[in-house]
């Protein structure tokens, strides 16, 4: 089991843990002060009051809550967002609000998931020519959009 270090920046910061045995994500909860209320089409910064130490050679990886995304609309704009091994600020989450409903949010409300996992650092080579492959240069929607 990987150790990661990390710190409480407000008395009410909720530590992550997962809630399942086999969950991929730790939940991250906000440290607001008082409710906020997210309008459709808006987003902010929900602070989470922590931050980490990140082994090298890992990052985190911030991505939203499934249930929030179906039942409210939520998202996260910059989804997955990466925490660098080097970072020491404050977690924050950016989401917007994609639903037709204004959405509360409380403090200590879960909002969004941090998943631990391995970076792989490459080296880009500048090249005349590609290998060519079966794809190609398919772009979206290229292998069409009904399932036959």
């Amino acid at each position: 089991m990987l150790e990661i270090k990390v710190k409480k920046l407000h008395p009410k910061a909720i530590v992550p843990g997962y809630m399942t045995e086999h969950a991929a994500g730790m939940d991250l909860c906000t440290v607001i002060e008082a409710p906020f209320v997210l309008q459709p089409g808006e987003r902010t910064l929900l602070p989470t009051g922590l931050a980490m130490e990140i082994p090298p050679g890992f990052e985190g990886q911030v991505r939203p809550r499934s249930g929030l995304a179906l039942k409210k609309g939520l998202a996260l704009v910059n989804s997955p967002g990466t925490i660098d091994a080097d970072y020491r600020g404050e977690i924050g989450i950016i989401v917007i609000n994609h639903g037709g409903e204004p959405v509360e949010f409380l403090p200590g409300d879960r909002i969004a998931q941090l998943i631990i996992a391995p970076v792989t650092r490459a080296v880009l080579v500048e090249a005349e020519e590609l290998n060519d492959s079966q794809r190609s240069s398919g772009g979206f929607g290229h292998t069409g959009v009904n399932h036959k």
